[in-house]
C-alpha cells in the first residue's frame, strides 16, 4: 500500500498492521521503542511524548512535541518521528538529555522520555536564543509533562540551561527542509484523501469519521471503546489549513493546530490569545484544530464562549456546496449540531472590527491543563463611557454553550457604571441551567457567573 511505513528515529518502519484502533504509542513500543510510556491514555501526563516533523510557522519544518497515545499509528504514514531513543544514547547523549542528567531532573525515570521529548521541541524552536544571553526556554512548552517524584525544580533548571542547538546537530539542520509530504494513504480503517473533495465523498459514507489532532477521538477510543468504521484524515487538506486577517473578517482554517492559530494570529485577535495559554496543555494544542473542538460540540469546551462573544460564524462544506452558520446557531443540543452527514466544518470566521474590550475568565481547579467548571468571554465596545456593544460567552452553564442574551441587553445603551454592572451581573448569574457535578455545584456556577462581570468591571474600571 502507497506509504505504509513512516520514518522512526532516521530508519523506515512498515505500518503493515498498524491498523485502528492501535495508537502510535503501541505502534512504536511494538516496534522496540519502549522509552515512551502510557500514564493515562488521554493526554494528561506527557509519558507518552514524541517529535513529529510537521510544517513550521518560523521555519520550513518544526519538531512538534505531541501525545502518541491518542493518536492512531496509521496516521504516521509517511511521516517523521523521532523518540527518546532517537535523540541519544548513553554513549552520546542529546544536550537535552544531558542536562536533564546532570541536574537531578530524574528519579524513577517514567515520565522522562516524556520531558525529554517536550524539551526537545523547544529546544530546536526557531528564534528561541536569538537577541539574548539567556536560553530563551518557554517553560510553557513542558505544559502537559506531570512529574510525580523529582519535582519540578531540576527539570525547570536543566531546562533553563539550554543553550542554541550545536553545530552539525542533524535535527536542528532537518528544520531548514521542507516538512514530510502528506501524500494520499489508503490503510484498513484510515485513509488519507487526496483532496478534500475526496475526504468529502469519504465522509458521506456510514460510519465514516474526520479525523485531524485525534485529541477527543483519541480519548473515546482509548478509555470508552469508540470504533469507527473508519477514520478519514483532514488536517492535511490544503482548504482548511489557511488563515487570513483582512480588514472585515479573520478566517480560520479548521484544519489548523490551536497552537498554529495562536503562533500565526500572534495576538491579532486579543480574545483568542487569552483563552490560548489556558486552553488545555501545549501537547494536546499541538494536536488538536479548531475544528475538531467546534465538531465536538461540548459544552465545557473554552473555544466555544470565546468565539461566540466574537459573533464568529462557520463555513460548513460539503459535495453540496458550502453555508455559512452563526456559530449562535451551531449547536441544538447536548453535543448536537446543525451539521448535516457528509458536512465538514471548512472555517471559523471572526467579523472584524473587534470590540476593544475583551477578557476570558476560566474558572477550573487548575490554573493550567484543566477543564473549566465556568468560562467566560466579554467583548464590549465602550464609547464615551457607554456600553455600545456587549458580547458575553458562556460554556460549562447549559446543555451548549450560550449566549447571555439578557445581560449584554443590560448594558447596551447605558453607561458603564458600577450600578449598570451589578445590575446586569444579576441576570448573567440566571443564566443557562448549571448543574452539580464533580467539578462544582450549581450554585457555586452561578455565583461566578455573576462575579465574573464585576470582575471585569475592576479590571479594566468604569467610565471616564
Amino acid at each position: 500500500m502507497e506509504h505504509s511505513h513512516a520514518v522512526v528515529n532516521g530508519e523506515t518502519r512498515s505500518l503493515s498492521g498498524a491498523e485502528p484502533p492501535l495508537t502510535a504509542l503501541d505502534w512504536l513500543r511494538g516496534i522496540g521503542l519502549t522509552g515512551a510510556k502510557e500514564g493515562c491514555a488521554e493526554g494528561e501526563c506527557g509519558a507518552c511524548s514524541v517529535l513529529v516533523a510537521r510544517a513550521g510557522v518560523d521555519a520550513p519544518t518544526e519538531w512538534t512535541a505531541i501525545n502518541a497515545c491518542l493518536l492512531p499509528a496509521a496516521s504516521l504514514a509517511g511521516q517523521e518521528v523521532v523518540t527518546a531513543e532517537g535523540l541519544g544514547d548513553p554513549d552520546s547523549l542529546h544536550p537535552v538529555q544531558r542536562e536533564m542528567a546532570v541536574r537531578g531532573g530524574s528519579q524513577c525515570g517514567y515520565c522522562t522520555p516524556g520531558f525529554v521529548c517536550s524539551m526537545a521541541a523547544e529546544y530546536y524552536r526557531a528564534g528561541r536564543c536569538e537577541g539574548s544571553e539567556e536560553s530563551g526556554f518557554d517553560l510553557h512548552a513542558l505544559s502537559g509533562n506531570l512529574c510525580r517524584c523529582t519535582g519540578y525544580r531540576p527539570i525547570v533548571e536543566a531546562a533553563q540551561a539550554l543553550g542554541a542547538p550545536e553545530a552539525g546537530d542533524h535535527l536542528s539542520f532537518r528544520t531548514t527542509a521542507p516538512p514530510p509530504v502528506s501524500a494520499p494513504v489508503r490503510l484498513p480503517g484510515y485513509v488519507r484523501p487526496a483532496d478534500l473533495e475526496e475526504a468529502l465523498a469519504l465522509l458521506a459514507e456510514p460510519g465514516a469519521v474526520a479525523l485531524a489532532g485525534s485529541t477527543d477521538l483519541g480519548v473515546e477510543s482509548n478509555l470508552k471503546g469508540a470504533r469507527p468504521g473508519l477514520l478519514v484524515g483532514v488536517d492535511h487538506l490544503p482548504q482548511l489549513r489557511g488563515l487570513t486577517v483582512g480588514d472585515d473578517v479573520v478566517e480560520i482554517g479548521a484544519g489548523l493546530s490551536l497552537s498554529e492559530v495562536e503562533r500565526r494570529l500572534d495576538g491579532a485577535v486579543p480574545l483568542l490569545a487569552e483563552v490560548f495559554p489556558l486552553f488545555a496543555s501545549r501537547l494536546i494544542r499541538n494536536g488538536a484544530t479548531i475544528g475538531g473542538n467546534l465538531g465536538t460540540a461540548s459544552p465545557i469546551g473554552d473555544l466555544a464562549p470565546a468565539l461566540l462573544a466574537l459573533d464568529a460564524s462557520l463555513v460548513l462544506v460539503s459535495a453540496a456546496g458550502e453555508r455559512e452558520v452563526p456559530l449562535a446557531g451551531y449547536f441544538t443540543g447536548y453535543r448536537e449540531t446543525v451539521r448535516e452527514p457528509g458536512e465538514l466544518i471548512g472555517r471559523v470566521r471572526v467579523p472584524r472590527p473587534l470590540a476593544p474590550v475583551a477578557a476570558f475568565h476560566k474558572v477550573a481547579k487548575r490554573r493550567f491543563d484543566d477543564i473549566s467548571s465556568v468560562a467566560v468571554a466579554f467583548a464590549i465596545d465602550l464609547v464615551d463611557g457607554e456600553v455600545a456593544r456587549a458580547a458575553i460567552g458562556l460554556g460549562g452553564v447549559a446543555a451548549t454553550p450560550i449566549r447571555a442574551t439578557e445581560a449584554e441587553d443590560a448594558l447596551v445603551g447605558r453607561p458603564w457604571t458600577a450600578e449598570v454592572v451589578t445590575e446586569a451581573a444579576q441576570l448573567l448569574g440566571r443564566c443557562g441551567t448549571p448543574i452539580d457535578d464533580h467539578r462544582a455545584s450549581g450554585a457555586y456556577r452561578r455565583a461566578m457567573l455573576a462575579t465574573s462581570l464585576e470582575k471585569l468591571f475592576a479590571e479594566i474600571g468604569g467610565a471616564a
